[in-house]
């Protein structure tokens, strides 16, 4: 247990950096970045799934999430890029804190799609990604220049978030269960395959973009 830990912890050391320097730069790299990803999780999508009945079902889902995260990040409005990072960052802290409640406090699982699920870990998830968003908020001008306020909108719309990221997490895990499988690939050492790690992510992209387009920059 100690070494996958060890694993994991240094696998996001090298990973997260690697990709927010990509999605930052938003050139020919960011978009090749993103369409390494994408081929990725159709093949290990692929891997699990073929020949179910779902199998194209879930095709068609990453070709939309794929394609809104891109628009997404593309979006030539200034905030577009802010808020971007915010809901990745929201995002990545609510799997560490769902990852780490969960290991300390165990206790009543969630449901039996996916075992590892308890009720300490979603409080961990809301928590971390409440801590990190207000953090991230109160210190943006020193990223930006500007300065954001903290309101009741701002805390609902990280909870929105959280909550479609652990919904991804919780489709993801039901479906590698249908599949018989523990990891949808082994690519990342201690975390699995790439869809092990952006199932959150997967799920939280769309929503935020139409929060971003309908609301944001109505």
């Amino acid at each position: 247990m100690k070494i996958e830990i060890k694993k994991r912890i240094l696998s996001s050391i090298i990973l997260i950096p690697l990709s927010f320097f990509f999605i930052i730069k938003n050139t020919f790299l960011f978009n090749f970045f993103l369409f390494f990803c994408f081929c990725l999780s159709i093949y290990e999508w692929h891997n699990m799934s073929n020949k179910k009945k779902y199998y194209i079902f879930g095709i068609i889902f990453l070709c939309i999430s794929f394609y809104l995260t891109y628009s997404f990040r593309n979006n030539p409005n200034d905030i577009s890029l802010s808020f971007f990072i915010f809901v990745i960052i929201i995002c990545i802290t609510t799997d560490i804190g769902g990852y780490i409640f969960g290991k300390i406090f165990k206790g009543p699982k969630i449901t039996k799609i996916s075992p590892n699920k308890t009720y300490s870990g979603m409080i961990g998830s809301y928590l971390f990604a409440i801590i990190s968003s207000f953090l991230l908020i109160n210190n943006s001008n020193l990223i930006e220049g500007k300065t954001y306020e903290i309101t009741i909108e701002l805390f609902f719309l990280v909870i929105i978030i959280s909550t479609a990221s652990q919904i991804g997490d919780l489709i993801v895990s039901f479906f590698k269960r249908l599949s018989k499988i523990k990891d949808t690939g082994k690519l990342i050492p201690g975390h699995g395959g790439l869809l092990d790690r952006i199932d959150g992510l997967l799920f939280a992209m769309p929503i935020a973009y139409v929060i971003l387009n309908l609301i944001i920059l109505k």
